[in-house]
This record gives C-alpha cells, structure tokens and sequence, in this order.
C-alpha cells in the first residue's frame, strides 16, 4: 500500500525525516524516518511513525551487518539512580557530569551532525538498554533528531570529553515509546559534522497574508523568489526541492531539508495532499511559501498538527508517464457475496480469475503481487500497485493478517478479490480502518 505509506511516510518525512523514498523500488519500502536523510543509527531517537502498519507489504527483511567483536558492557555508574550535589544541572532539569575533559573548543549546534560512543541505563533499576560501546561502533545522528535531553547536552560537550547525564523522562520517552523514567546516559563525543543553520522563522507564519494565492481547497501561498523554468510538475512526476517546515501556531521549525545540507527528491503524488497541490503550481527555480491547513496535512495522523507553513525551492523535476486508469471499484465492494469463501477468521474471498501454478506460498514465503484496496464502507480506493504500474514484493509474515492468510489461499497466476475485516486488518493502528477489500494478483512466489 505505496499510496498510504508514504501519505504517512510524508508524515514522518516532514516531521525531521524526509519527503520519501522514490516509491519505485520493486521491494514495498517499510515507511522508514529517512531515506534521503541520515539515519540516525541506533541513536536515542525523538520517535518515528509507524508505518509499516500501513502497509501489507512491509518490513521486508534488511541485510544483517557485519559481526562486530561484542565488548563488555559498561559497568552500572554507581550514581545511577540520582544526580549527585556536585553535577551541572539545566533551567530544563538535566543534571551531568564531566567524567574525561575534551581536546576540543568548539560546542555543537543543535543542528550540527554527531558522531559519539554512548550507554543508557535506566535510574530507577541500573538496567543498561542500549550501548554503542557493546556494539563495536559509534553512533551518527542529527542532533535535532534525537531526544530532547540529549539534544540539549550534547551541546555542552566539546570533541574528546566525555559526560554522564542524568534526563529526565519529560526530556525524554514520556508518552512515547522508549525506556520510561529518568534514563542516565554515558556519553563521549567522537566527532562534530557542522550543518548549515537553520532557516529564519517567517515573519508572517501564523497566517497567510492578504496578497497570498488562494486556491479553493484552502491552500495558500505567495512566490518568495520567481523560477526559471517553463513547466509545471504533474502529481504522478517526481521532484527534487528544497524545504523547510513550521507550525504556524508557534512558529516551531519541525523539518528542514536545508539544514540537513541535500533536498530530497520523492514522487509528487506520494506525499501531503497539500504538497501534491501546491508543487503542481511551481515551475523549476521557484521558491514558494504555503500556508497549507491541517485537512490537507496530517489531520487524524502522525505528523506535526495543525496549519503548516512550508517554504519550497523547486529543484528540479523528472518527467514520469502518467498512471494507468485506476481499477473500478467492484460492485460488490460493501459485502462479500453469499458465494464467497470464508474462512474460520472472518475472511472472505472469491476467486476472480484461475491461477496457472499449483504450489501455494506459505506463511514464510516472500511474493510479489499486484493489488488494488479499496475500503467497504465507501469504495473509495485507497492504494494500488496498479496505478503504479510496477508490483509489490514482501514477504508474508511482515503484512497484515488478512494479507498472511489469504495469499496463502493462492496459486501463482490468480485473481482474487478479499473482504478482510478490521480485525485482520489496522483496527488499532495507523492505516484505512473498517474492512477492506482487496483485488490480488499472485504473480510469483519467490
């Protein structure tokens, strides 16, 4: 389910990740926090969607690193479950100490890129729960990309020290998942990669003023800078920009490509409904500011809430042929027939073209399809492989339940149609809720 992966995955793109990965690969993309942007690998993260439960076709499997010699872990400091008297402690709450005096001068900048050794114990207990030390190799990351209390220490570091900080939960995994409690944390500061600062906030980001272009969705904007080009983008084409995004009620910077120091490039139509509208309207060289409101943004998702304001440079654009028609919606889209198979979990199937193999996959088995969904409720078409005009390949036990089982109902070669219920389905989680149908083609088992 490209199409909600990556609604969702421009979710977690414009909330610090990036615009998305190219959606053109044959392997279904997990809906990953990066793709243009650095990962930051094994690193305290601020948090990333959830995406893969969006898609059927998710989480395929990554290649295993290279064994690395595990080390010892770290012993448990011994004032692990209180900051002592002597610590430094922050307007904020965090409390550190210096434990090894740095060979550098310079601080980091919030947005600058980091490379340390770390290890997180929790106070409450001393259990240790992460160590770049046990693992062999040192972490990179943004460092506006990870929890609050580390963005704000690492600051008062300098390359070569090394600092012990106690952080509170409310600097760190409160209300998110993550290890809960005040969480203490050795840190040694390998290396600063310097990154380009951070955009001014508009000074007309709480609303679109006057003079602004509106269109009658709602979105508006108003050129900064004329473009150079000719052609407009279509939505099924894919982009290269420059951006930077805030929140309009506080004015908060939530992502920027600029200071990640590279634009992201994604397909236009795999992104925030006021994305593929308002880039549409841009020609190459252009930089433009939208004001786009919550309905065409993340309302009811995950993603930084409200009105957003975007500026943009249109880079460049990569013509694309446009989508075939998508499929029609089945005429018995709101109920499976009296006809259909059903099985023990509530899944209903009938067969819509006879296959030309004779194995069916199994639970472990990888596969590639094309599909088209559509929810029950209200036939509006939700995602397909079709109008991509290239299939997916995942493997079975990494989508959702209806997907595990049905396909194995399979032969290579058939049609299918499925009324997967919410059950076998997102109910609970990130994705189109209510039962869903599904038009499968089994194209191979791999």
């Amino acid at each position: 389910m490209h199409s909600v992966i990556l609604s969702i995955l421009s979710a977690a793109l414009l909330v610090g990740c990036n615009l998305g990965s190219s959606g053109r690969s044959s392997e279904s993309q997990a809906a990953s926090s990066s793709t243009n942007s650095e990962q930051a690998e094994e690193a305290p993260s601020a948090g990333a969607a959830d995406n893969a439960a969006a898609n059927p076709a998710a989480n395929p499997t990554l290649p295993a690193r290279p064994a690395t010699p595990a080390a010892e872990p770290p012993p448990v400091p011994e004032d692990v479950a209180a900051a002592p008297e002597n610590a430094e402690r922050t307007e904020s709450g965090l409390a550190s100490r210096v434990l090894q005096a740095g060979t550098g001068t310079d601080h980091p900048d919030a947005w600058d890129d980091v490379t340390v050794h770390y290890t997180g114990w929790r106070a409450e207990d001393g259990e240790m729960f992460d160590s770049s030390v046990t693992r062999g190799r040192p972490a990179t990351f943004g460092l506006n990309r990870v929890i609050p209390g580390w963005t704000e220490g690492v600051q008062l570091m300098v390359v070569g020290e090394k600092r012990r900080f106690w952080i509170p939960a409310n600097l760190a995994y409160e209300g998110r998942p993550g290890p809960q409690g005040t969480l203490v944390f050795d840190v040694e500061l390998v290396s600063i990669t310097e990154k380009p600062a951070p955009p001014e906030t508009p000074s007309d980001v709480a609303a679109a003023p006057a003079n602004a272009e509106r269109t009658e969705s709602g979105l508006a904007s108003r050129v900064l800078q004329p473009g150079t080009g000719t052609e407009h983008p279509d939505e099924w084409d894919e982009v290269t920009v420059h951006y930077t995004g805030w929140r309009a009620e506080d004015g908060e910077m939530f992502d920027s490509s600029i200071t990640r120091g590279r634009p992201a490039s994604f397909p236009l139509g795999r992104v925030i409904p006021g994305w593929t509208e308002g880039v549409q309207l841009m020609v190459v060289g252009e930089k433009r500011r939208f004001w786009i409101p919550a309905n065409l943004a993340y309302e009811g998702r995950r993603g930084p809430q409200g009105t957003l304001v975007f500026d943009v440079e249109l880079v460049s654009i990569t013509d694309q042929p446009a989508p075939p028609e998508p499929p029609q919606t089945p005429a018995d889209v709101s109920a499976a027939p009296a006809s259909a198979e059903r099985t023990e979990s509530g899944l209903a199937s009938r067969v819509l073209q006879a296959g030309t193999g004779t194995a069916n996959p199994t639970a472990e088995s990888r596969v590639r399809v094309h599909y088209t969904g559509w929810r029950a409720e209200d036939g509006e078409m939700f995602d397909s492989s079709v109008t991509r005009g290239e299939p997916a390949t995942f493997p079975l036990s990494g989508v959702i339940p209806g997907w595990t089982e049905g396909v194995q109902l399979m032969v290579v070669g058939e049609k299918r149609r499925f009324w997967i219920p919410g059950s076998l389905a997102y109910e609970g989680r990130p994705g189109p809720q209510g039962t869903l149908v599904f038009d499968v083609e089994l194209l191979e088992i791999l």
